[in-house]
């Protein structure tokens, strides 16, 4: 019998994400040898590749970078994702999605495929990513990934759960004067989910449809004739407050909206970025 403990196959499964009866058959195979047994896992890992594809990675983390651009701030969020939770919190997940969110500033890809194909140490960070795969014995996916330009640029990380990585992250770019309430506008948009920023950012024939949505509901609900124009005009501004971040209610104060916020301080916001994990 392999000279191994209890506690050398919670170290191991720790270290790598893997199953307990993979990580037991391979110290078996190692006789007790934890480096052994992580080249095992690692090899049958990279056979297992294509069993992956077709599984669902829908847990996993976002990360963010701010620094300074030739214009003012730049920032980079990107959401990398796992399978299960287990994974999500592992230290060799951390450590890849770490280098995922470096090599996305550093190459400054605006998309998935350039980011994956960038150069790490003379690696495509796709190598590292499928490696990593292989090691923790889940699909790995590095799923999206937003950069924002401004004169400010304001990050926000939030935990759904302590023992978990951050799940939402939004970026906010503004102003300067902005950049006093910027931090409370990115909360704000981590729980409220805003679509667009503005209005006038809300596509043409997105703004028809609703138009269209709201004349047939009350049409359907039978209101007068003379009554619609008001009545559809009314249900497009709700959806304006619910979709557009300067129309939405305040979080802190909602008899305020974000707008009213903003011009309190002689601030404006210029753009915006939200992840959330798996959604």
């Amino acid at each position: 019998m392999a000279n191994y403990t209890a506690a050398d196959i919670k170290a191991l499964r720790e270290r790598t994400g893997a199953g307990m009866l993979d990580v037991k058959k391979a110290l078996d195979e190692a006789d007790g040898n934890a480096e052994k047994a992580i080249e095992i896992i690692r090899v049958k890992g990279l056979k297992g590749i294509s069993k992956r594809e077709g599984r669902s990675a829908s847990d996993g983390l976002v990360a963010i970078d701010v620094s300074s651009a030739p214009k003012g701030e730049v920032g980079v969020l990107v959401e990398v994702n796992s399978e299960t939770d287990f994974v999500a919190k592992n230290t060799t997940f951390i450590a890849l999605a770490d280098t995922v969110l470096a090599a996305a500033v550093a190459s400054g890809a605006a998309d998935v495929e350039t980011l994956l194909q960038s150069d790490v140490d003379g690696v495509a960070l796709k190598t590292l990513v499928d490696d990593a795969a292989a090691t923790l014995g889940e699909k790995i996916v590095v799923r999206r990934i937003a950069r924002l330009e401004g004169e400010k640029v304001t990050s926000y990380l939030h935990r759904t759960s302590r023992d978990l990585p951050p799940q939402v992250g939004v970026l906010v770019a503004s102003d300067a004067a902005g950049e006093e309430v910027a931090k409370d506008i990115a909360m704000h948009i981590a729980a409220y989910t805003p679509t667009y920023l503005s209005r006038e950012s809300v596509p043409a024939q997105t703004v028809a449809d609703e138009r269209r949505i709201a004349e047939e509901t009350a049409r359907n609900e039978g209101k007068p004739a003379g009554a619609l124009p008001k009545i559809v005009e009314g249900r497009l501004n709700g959806f304006f407050k619910e979709n557009v971040l300067l129309d939405q209610a305040f979080a802190k104060d909602p008899k305020k909206s974000v707008a009213q916020v903003l011009a309190a301080v002689g601030g404006t916001v210029t753009g915006f970025a939200r992840f959330r994990v798996g959604a």
